[in-house]
C-alpha cells in the first residue's frame, strides 16, 4: 500500500510539473509599434488582436512597445523597464560610447513588477524582436562594467547584477538571427511603414513615434509626418552601430551572435516563414502567386541576392528562400559568430524537450507580415492564429522547476 502511495505521489509531482502559468511577453520588430499607437490597428494581429485572443484562451499576455529603429541593446532595456517598472537607464558605458542620453526621462509603472526568478516569463519576438529578447537574456545574465579604469559596475537594476532564471523560454518568429540580405534596402526605404501609416490614418492614431529621445531627437510641434520621417532618416545615428541597421545586417548579426549565446536553462523555439518558391529554370526563388504586391518586389530581390561578410565569405543559394523581408535560413537560429552555430534541431511534436538548444518549426507559407495577422486572407489568418494557439499551449506544457 505504501509503495502504491509513493508511486501515485510521484505521478502527481510529474503532472504538476508538466504545466506552468508564466506570462507571455510579445516584443515587436523593426518599425513596430505599441498596442495603442496606431489606434485599433495592432502590430500583433492587424485588425485582430493576438494578445486578446490568447487571453480569451486563459493565457496571461503582455505586449510591450520599444524603439522601432533603436539598437537591440536599447530595445532590450526598454522591454525590461516596461515589465518591471521604473526609469529607463541605457547604462553609463553605452551612453558614453555612443553619445546618447543615458536616462532620457522615460518612466513606467510596470506591466509585471513581480517578474523575477520565481515568476519567470515566456518571451516571444517577431522579426528583430527575436534578436531583442536574446539581448535581454544576455543583459540579465551579465554584470556590466561602467568604468573599466576603476572597474566600477553599472548602477541600474538590470545591468549592475546577474538575474538568472527570469526567462523560461525564448520564441522567435521570422527573425533574422544571422541578418537579412535585404537589410540596406529595408532600412533606407521604409517601404512597409508607408502602408501602415496609411492604415493608421483610417483607423485613428496617436501618431507613430520613432522613440529616439535618447538621441535628442523628437517630433517638433505641428511637424508633418513626411518631415519627421525625413529628419529621422538623415540622423547621424545611422552611421553608428547603435541602430537597427547594424543589428539587422549580416555583419551586425554576426557580431551579436558572438555574445548572445544560448542559456542552458532556457527553452528556445524559432518559427520560419516563406513567401517564395524555387524557379527551376533560373535557380532563384520567386514570389508565390498569393504573395501580396507589397511583398513581391523585395521577395524577388532576396530570392536572387548574394551578400558578403567582411572576411570575404558569402551567402549562397540556400539564402534565396525568404518571406519578403528575411531569408528563411536566417530564421532557424544563430549560426554565425565567434562561437560557431547554436545547437538547432527540427521540432518534433512528441520530442522530450530540453533547454539550451533551438527547436525550429516550419517553414510556414506565410509572409513576414501575414504571420502576425497583417493579411486580408482568411486562410492566412487561420494559419497564423493556429500558430499562436498551438505554441501558447506548447509553452504552457513546458515543465516547471
Amino acid at each position: 500500500m505504501k509503495k502504491i502511495f509513493i508511486l501515485l505521489f510521484a505521478l502527481l509531482v510529474v503532472f504538476l510539473k508538466a504545466e506552468n502559468n508564466y506570462p507571455i511577453v510579445l516584443v515587436h520588430g523593426f518599425l513596430g509599434w505599441g498596442p495603442e499607437e496606431l489606434g485599433g490597428y495592432k502590430y500583433w494581429g492587424g485588425p485582430q488582436d493576438i494578445e486578446a485572443l490568447l487571453e480569451e484562451k486563459g493565457y496571461k499576455v503582455f505586449t510591450v512597445s520599444v524603439g522601432p529603429v533603436s539598437s537591440n541593446w536599447e530595445r532590450a532595456i526598454e522591454v525590461y523597464t516596461q515589465l518591471k517598472g521604473g526609469d529607463i537607464d541605457y547604462g553609463e558605458a553605452h551612453a558614453n560610447e555612443y553619445g546618447i542620453i543615458q536616462k532620457p526621462g522615460k518612466k513606467y509603472d510596470g506591466l509585471y513588477p513581480e517578474w523575477d526568478e520565481n515568476h519567470p516569463v515566456h518571451l516571444m519576438g517577431h522579426s528583430m524582436g527575436g534578436q531583442t529578447i536574446r539581448m535581454l537574456q544576455y543583459q540579465l545574465s551579465q554584470v556590466v562594467i561602467s568604468d573599466t579604469t576603476n572597474n566600477e559596475l553599472e548602477q541600474s537594476e538590470l545591468l549592475g547584477k546577474e538575474q538568472n532564471g527570469w526567462i523560461a523560454s525564448i520564441t522567435s518568429i521570422s527573425t533574422p538571427h544571422d541578418g537579412t540580405t535585404l537589410a540596406n534596402i529595408v532600412i533606407k526605404t521604409f517601404p512597409y511603414l508607408q502602408n501602415i501609416i496609411g492604415i493608421a490614418n483610417v483607423v485613428g492614431s496617436g501618431f507613430y513615434d520613432f522613440d529616439l529621445e535618447h538621441w535628442g531627437f523628437s517630433r517638433e510641434e505641428n511637424e508633418t509626418w513626411s518631415s519627421y520621417r525625413r529628419r529621422m532618416k538623415d540622423h547621424p545615428a545611422w552611421g553608428t552601430k547603435n541602430i537597427c541597421a547594424w543589428d539587422l545586417s549580416l555583419e551586425g548579426a554576426k557580431e551579436l551572435n558572438g555574445s548572445l549565446i544560448v542559456d542552458p536553462n532556457v527553452y528556445y523555439f524559432s518559427f520560419q516563414t516563406t513567401a517564395t518558391y524555387l524557379d527551376t529554370l533560373t535557380g532563384f526563388y520567386i514570389p508565390r502567386q498569393d504573395a501580396t504586391l507589397l511583398i513581391r518586389p523585395r521577395a524577388k530581390i532576396l530570392g536572387s541576392t548574394i551578400s558578403y561578410w567582411r572576411d570575404g565569405s558569402s551567402t549562397d543559394s540556400t539564402w534565396f528562400n525568404n518571406d519578403g523581408v528575411v531569408n528563411t535560413i536566417s530564421m532557424t537560429g544563430p549560426k554565425t559568430g565567434a562561437n560557431g552555430p547554436d545547437p538547432i534541431i527540427e521540432y518534433q511534436e512528441n520530442d522530450l524537450l530540453i533547454p539550451g538548444q533551438w527547436y525550429t518549426l516550419g517553414p510556414y507559407d506565410l509572409d513576414h507580415w501575414s504571420v502576425i495577422g497583417h493579411t486580408l486572407s482568411s486562410e492566412e489568418w487561420s494559419k497564423a492564429k493556429s500558430l499562436y494557439y498551438n505554441h501558447a499551449k506548447r509553452l504552457k506544457n513546458l515543465p516547471v522547476d
